[in-house]
Formats: structure tokens, sequence, C-alpha cells
């Protein structure tokens, strides 16, 4: 049951195609929605983005392996490419710096190597060299596997039961060697990392040293006769509880230095068992890990504003909600959003981060937007890290 966010754009397209509009789970969308402006347009899966300075901002084309600036006009260019097809992803912007992540494949679609990088820029907000490689992340793993301790799948399951699942479907597993960081900040002079495939939020010093700060909890969901026939299962699961990992895709930093987290739920990401994506804070410190909000379809990223305000992008729910009384609230509604930032005036967010119509040759859909927020909430924000 393992679905953490990869580059296998098929499945992607699978998932949309299943996904349910944000009105299905709750979301009633604002009389008098924000505005959206277009910045920039023509992108390629557009999954991570950040907020430069001198109202510069920059994107990832995470499959086409591109980090790209745009500039307030709106004009685009290419500051990053990897130089193997890696993906890239996860950009974040603080002190002339681009801290981003490259992530690369096996014949197979799986997450095979992963790295942190940076890059850094000169006064005109221009390449100053190279981008350099400040840790490998799956080495990391492969040596500390932080989940490894978590049972994830079906508990105490009847032998006889466990049988009859299909071959490479295991009724239940521990935590896997897996690597696909997903999203950075900065805090204190380190790098915080969301990694989708290790479930976990790392801290990586300018000298490549990395630790784990908190591994994201196995998340319990009861799997209906229906919901078991739909993921393969076979009937003798229903009425079971099933141990999800918890996938996460974004890490801010808030009030008082605490990280927020979201998570997909490592299953199916639309609602087909419910809309089980979540937000969760994280102290630094300690490592303790608390839920703040659930009832998310495919929660992929977050912003957090001085004041504390969560908004966060609901790829598969078609819209960016804010958290009111430990559920979501709709924002606006946005077309497959797949980033959101904070950006002192309003939120910075991309859309059409997939476009399941899409043939091979038609031009990307992908786009850069901001949702202005100031009539509305009356925010007045710093400069967005």
């Amino acid at each position: 049951m393992r679905r953490a966010l990869t580059a296998a754009a098929a499945t992607a397209t699978a998932l949309l195609l299943a996904a349910t509009p944000a009105a299905a789970h709750g979301g009633k969308p604002s009389p008098k929605p924000p505005a959206v402006s277009d910045i920039a347009d023509g992108l390629v899966t557009p999954l991570s983005a950040a907020v430069g300075a001198h109202g510069t901002s920059y994107v990832t084309q995470n499959f086409a392996g591109l980090l790209t600036e745009v500039d307030k006009r709106g004009r685009t260019s290419v500051v990053h490419a990897s130089s193997n097809g890696e993906e890239v992803g996860g950009v974040s912007y603080r002190d002339r710096t681009l801290t981003f992540t490259e992530t690369s494949y096996d014949e197979m679609g799986n997450p095979a190597g992963s790295t942190l990088r940076t890059l850094r820029l000169d006064r005109h907000g221009d390449p100053a060299g190279p981008a350099r490689t400040v840790a490998d992340i799956r080495a990391y793993e492969n040596d500390r596997n932080p989940d490894g301790r978590f049972a994830y799948g079906f508990r105490d399951l009847p032998a006889s039961c466990a049988a009859q699942f299909p071959e490479g479907f295991p009724a239940e597993y521990t935590g896997m060697e897996d690597s696909h960081p997903y999203a950075t900040t900065s805090l204190r002079g380190t790098t915080l990392v969301a990694d989708a495939g290790m479930n976990a939020i790392l801290s990586v010093s300018d000298r490549g040293r990395v630790r784990t700060v908190a591994v994201l909890p196995p998340q319990p969901a009861v799997v209906s006769a229906e919901a078991a026939e739909q993921n393969g299962m076979p009937p003798c699961v229903a009425g079971r509880t099933y141990w999800f990992e918890s996938v996460p895709t974004d890490v801010e930093v808030g009030p008082w230095g605490q990280l927020y987290v979201t998570t997909l739920p490592g299953g199916p990401e639309d609602d087909s068992l419910g809309a089980r994506g979540a937000v969760y804070r994280v102290n630094p410190v300690t490592g303790s890990v608390r839920e703040v909000a659930d009832g998310f379809v495919s929660a992929t990223n977050l912003a957090v504003s001085p004041k504390g305000d969560i908004y966060v992008a609901e790829m598969f729910g078609d819209r960016i909600s804010t958290v009111k009384h430990g559920g979501p609230r709709t924002v606006v509604e946005i077309t497959v959003p797949g980033a959101v930032e904070w950006s002192g005036k309003g939120l910075l967010a991309t859309a059409n981060a997939f476009d399941p119509t899409a043939g091979p040759t038609d031009p990307p859909q992908g786009r850069l937007v901001t949702v202005d927020l100031h009539a509305k909430h009356g925010h007045h924000g710093h400069h967005g890290r």
C-alpha cells in the first residue's frame, strides 16, 4: 500500500482522474474568493515554489529537472538544470541562497538516489557558480532508516488471511529504505527537509551533517469491504484497521519556531478511504509530533503566516484551504495546486501541477499564481523565507 509521491506521471494522472472535487469533502467556497493572478505559465509539473528578493520567485519544474526564476514581470529563466534528468524539487530561498533537492530513479520508476543541494546567487540574482551538493540524503536513509521501527499494514492479521494477499502486496511490513526529499526550509542556520519516502523530517547542517528531527507516526484507517475490493485486498480484511505510512510533503517554520508539516495518507491519495491528509506540528528540539488538523484531500504543501494562519494546497481537492477548528475550510478554488507559500501580501501558489487530459505533445499547462488575501483577511506579513 505504499504510495509516496513519485515521478511517475501516469500514476499521478490516474489519481487525478479518481479525485473528487473539494465540495465533496465538506469545503464551502468563500462567497468572495481572493483574487488569483497569473505570474507565469507553460510550466512542467511545478510542485514547489519559493519567494525570493525584490519581487522574484522561484519554481521547480520537477519532472523536467529544472529550477526556474520568475521575475516580477513574469519573465522566466532557468537557473539550474539537473545533469542526468534527476527530478528537481523542494526549493526554498534564504539570504541569496536557493536550497533544493534532486532525486534520481531506477528503471522501475522508484527513487534510487537523493541529495540536498544549494545554489548561491550574486547581488543581481544570477547564479554565482554551480550548485553544490550539501548532503547525500539517500545514504543517510540507507544507514539509519528512521521509520524502520514502525509496523505498517494490518496488525495481528490471521495467517490464513495474510496468505490471500497477491504477490508483492505485503499484508504487514516495517519501514523500508526509501528516500524522496520533497520540501525544504531553513531554521537557525540549518536546513529542514521533508522526506516523502523516509516519512521523516530531517535537519541538515551547512557542513552536511544529517540528523532525524521526527518521524511521522503511522496513520490508522478501517478498511471497508468496498475499499478492500477497490484496492486489491482479500475480503477477509473488511472491518480491520490498516496502518498507513504518513508521507510528509512540506515543512514550514511557524510562530515560536514550531514546525508545521503536511502529510499524504500513504495509501490512495483521493478520498476513497476518506479525506485523510493531515497537518502536524513538530517540536524541532524534542521531536514531538502532534496532529493539528485532518480531513484534507492530498495535502501536498502548506504556508504559515506570521500570525500562525495555516494554508494548505489540496492537490486532488482542487483548492487551497485554511485550518479552522481542526479541519479545512476553502480559501480559494485552484485547479490541481502543487505548492503554496506565504509571500507577505498573501500567497504564492502553483496551479495545474498535473494535467490529466494533456497528451504527450501538448504544451505544459503549469502556472505560477498569486492569491491576494489582504482585502479578505487583513494580513500584514513579512518577507517569505
